[in-house]
């Protein structure tokens, strides 16, 4: 998968706003070239965590994914606990790529991650954005008291 199929993926979602900073808005420079999906049916950013990110380059104190290797990538999705114990249930391997893990910072909150989605993780990870969606809206709709599907 490329990013740009996630993306148009994500995008087809219902209440989906997709958010990719850029110089100029204003946005810290670190965030510049990711992309961030939050599920916002107003089209403004909430001030919660989006439900999925695509980043390009390590975070400070997040290199365990060699996103500084050229082409590479990492889609984390919030998908909950009940994937998140399904997702994970295996020993970690060395080799991340096209494999469905913990996210390296955030996994201990649930969140999963794929660098480098491919054949083998292409449905899992269109699953698991489905899924981190529909717990989104579902959070948001508590908030709002909205019955809005």
């Amino acid at each position: 998968m490329t990013m740009e199929e996630i993306i148009t993926f994500v995008d087809g979602l219902d209440g989906v706003l997709t958010v990719q900073p850029s110089p100029g808005d204003g946005s810290p420079e670190l965030s510049w070239g990711d992309t961030f999906f939050y599920y916002a049916p107003d089209g403004i950013v909430p001030t919660t965590q989006p439900f999925a990110t695509i980043v390009t380059k390590n975070y400070p104190g997040d290199e365990s994914s060699r996103l500084d290797r050229p082409g590479t990538f990492r889609v984390n999705v919030s998908a909950g606990k009940d994937a998140f114990a399904h997702w994970t249930g295996h020993t970690p391997r060395d080799d991340v790529d096209d494999t469905v893990t913990a996210h390296p910072v955030y996994g201990s909150v649930s969140w999963l991650a794929v660098v480098n989605p491919g054949p083998r993780t292409e449905t899992a990870t269109r699953d698991l954005l489905r899924t981190a969606h529909q717990l989104a809206r579902a959070r948001h709709q508590r908030r709002t008291g909205s019955a809005r599907a």
